[in-house]
């Protein structure tokens, strides 16, 4: 069977036959040419000899281009001329440094813009706490992780043509039950019961969009984020905690006994780099760390631990918090020695960002490094943030700072 296969190659309309015929041609011209060498002893036959061996080499070459280029255009319709970039591309990407990023939210997904741009070797290890908007409702209606956090970190990491992100990053309008939710969550959401398992959907859509790097759960237990306040009353509920009156004391999550994924622990024992961050310090960075031990793994791997800090405070989680406060509340709740480089935003905010964000109560984190520095942190200072629409850090910058500071560290250790 596999050798009737073989032959439809030979089949009319295949556009490889006359190129197979020339490659083959080729590798008979150069065995005779050989052979001639062997045996002629006349230098002008060997001199004949040899240019029926480069005639022939040439013939093979041309060939096998040619047969190259017509299944290309089959596969890679229009394309061909990205196909050399492309190789070249994966092959540069795939020596880079195996660098671990913990959160959720924009924030983890603008890190992940910029870092597909040095290394595919990138893991994203994603909250799955979120229980409001889009993944809120997928979650309670069918029962499955919210899909909306690793929805944006696998289109961070896409590969594939712009348009495949766009589609899953679509909103439906209102006016429908779909209102509200995006494409990329209800396609998450459908292959997680198609697959029968949430894992594996997260795997397929990697496929679609041709991803460089990975994304995982923290966890595949249906987890809920709980919150103490500094007037002793309670918060359950991510989408919730921001809304209470009273500052955050402590943060934990139920069940407490949930486990961390094994792929993702894997990940940090074998990272040359973790970086926590960015993102909402509560609500997308810390409930990755509380799941099981994971901080435990992290504290133990031999990576260097990086801590990016917000631009901006955020109103419910981090209120007149400066950098050294949100370092705080991440060692208060792991333990020391999880940071050792906490990478700080220096730029100054506008005036008319400053009033924006006034609005939303929200203010930039004074980044105080003289603190930072007494809890026994190394820091990294730099004009990072991004203020073309949002206050947001930028993913070119941010992700060369890390990869310098991950280039350097590995050369000296």
């Amino acid at each position: 069977m596999k050798i009737l296969k073989a032959f439809k190659w030979l089949y009319p309309g295949m556009w490889v036959k006359r190129w197979i015929l020339l490659s083959v041609f080729g590798v008979i011209m150069i065995s005779m040419g050989f052979v001639m060498v062997l045996l002629e002893p006349h230098p002008r036959n060997k001199a004949f000899a040899g240019i029926i061996i480069i005639l022939g080499i040439l013939a093979v070459i041309t060939g096998i281009k040619r047969i190259i280029k017509s299944l290309i255009t089959v596969f890679l319709p229009q394309r061909e001329d990205e196909l050399v970039d492309k190789v070249y591309q994966a092959r540069i990407l795939e020596k880079g440094p195996k660098i671990v990023v913990i959160g959720g939210g924009t924030g983890l997904s603008t890190l992940l813009h910029g870092l597909k741009e040095y290394t595919s070797n990138i893991t994203a290890i994603v909250t799955v706490a979120d229980d409001g908007g889009s993944s809120g409702r997928l979650r309670q209606e069918f029962d499955v992780l919210p899909p909306g956090d690793i929805r944006n970190c696998l289109v961070a990491l896409a590969d594939a043509e712009p348009l495949m992100g766009k589609l899953f990053q679509f909103r439906f309008g209102e006016g429908s039950e779909l209102s509200g939710h995006s494409f990329g969550n209800l396609f998450i959401t459908a292959l997680s019961k198609v697959t029968g398992d949430f894992d594996a959907a997260i795997k397929e859509s990697s496929k679609v969009l041709a991803i460089r790097g990975r994304v995982l759960p923290a966890t595949l237990d249906k987890v809920s984020l709980m919150a103490e306040h500094l007037d002793g009353s309670q918060t359950s509920g991510e989408s919730q905690i921001p809304h209470a009156n009273s500052p955050i004391t402590r943060i934990h999550l139920r069940p407490v006994n949930c486990r961390p994924t094994d792929e993702a622990v894997d990940a940090i024992r074998k990272a040359d780099a973790i970086v926590l961050g960015p993102g909402s310090l509560y609500t997308s960075i810390m409930p990755n760390l509380l799941v099981g031990k994971i901080y435990q793994e992290i504290i133990s791997s031999k990576a260097i631990k990086i801590y990016v800090c917000n631009v901006m405070t955020q109103k419910g989680e981090t209120d007149d918090y400066k950098a050294s406060d949100h370092l705080k509340v991440i060692i208060e709740h792991t333990a020391p020695g999880i940071v050792e480089y906490c990478i700080v935003n220096t730029a100054k905010i506008s005036e008319e960002m400053r009033a924006k964000y006034k609005q939303e109560e929200a203010y930039p984190v004074v980044p105080d490094s003289e603190n930072l520095k007494k809890m026994k942190c190394k820091v990294v200072e730099a004009h990072l943030a991004s203020t073309e629409d949002y206050v947001r850090h930028d993913p070119a910058k941010l992700a060369k700072i890390i990869i310098d500071l991950v280039t350097s560290l590995k050369k000296s250790r």
